[in-house]
């Protein structure tokens, strides 16, 4: 029903909406928004609060992604695809979040958080291949783009072209949000984070 739906897209939305790299770095006496690269994601938080609330961030993160589709596909089980419209709506909310004046993070960890339940081999894969090159290039829009990138075209395999449509428009919705990251690794500007 149509109201499921907007219930699913509304709650999502404003769940994702919660900046937690904001509030914990707030917490810390730092505002985010004018400190490092100005986003309240789980990079700029490790960067300039701390390795310990950027780890908190990042699973924070991914965990209302997660949380935003299970609930609403256990809540409202009959239908189809309140997975994708939830976790669609999460990523959003964490992007523009309606708390910061619709500004807000890139979307990685809940775009990876919103991915799970819905396929978790193409997520799974994804992840590893993040760490992975994040640990060898230190280098954290690469290592987001490279592996949203593969985990979308290990997802193209899927039977349901709503899935396959599903990260695809995540990953072009992240490609938007790094597009001045995009600029500075083709310049051999991006900077590298310390591990």
């Amino acid at each position: 029903m149509l109201q499921h739906y907007l219930v699913a897209a509304v709650v999502s939305y404003l769940l994702g909406s919660v900046p937690f790299g904001f509030l914990i770095a707030k917490l810390k006496g730092v505002d985010l928004r004018s400190s490092g690269s100005g986003n309240i994601g789980a990079t700029n938080v490790y960067r300039v609060v701390g390795k310990r609330e950027g780890l908190i961030t990042l699973v924070l993160d991914v965990a209302k992604g997660t949380i935003s589709v299970v609930i609403f596909s256990l809540i409202f089980p009959k239908e189809q695809y309140i997975n994708v419209i939830s976790g669609f709506s999460a990523v959003l909310g964490h992007d523009f979040s309606v708390f910061l004046r619709f500004r807000g993070g890139k979307g990685v960890a809940t775009s990876y958080g919103v991915t799970l339940p819905v396929y978790p081999l193409a997520s799974l894969v994804g992840i590893f291949i993040w760490i992975t090159i994040l640990l060898t290039t230190r280098l954290s829009s690469l290592a987001a783009l490279l592996s949203f990138l593969i985990a979308t075209l290990i997802a193209l395999s899927s039977p349901d072209y709503i899935v396959r449509i599903f990260f695809i428009v995540l990953y072009i919705l992240m490609v938007f949000k790094h597009k001045d990251n995009l600029k500075r690794l083709f310049s051999k500007e991006e900077n590298r984070i310390k591990i």
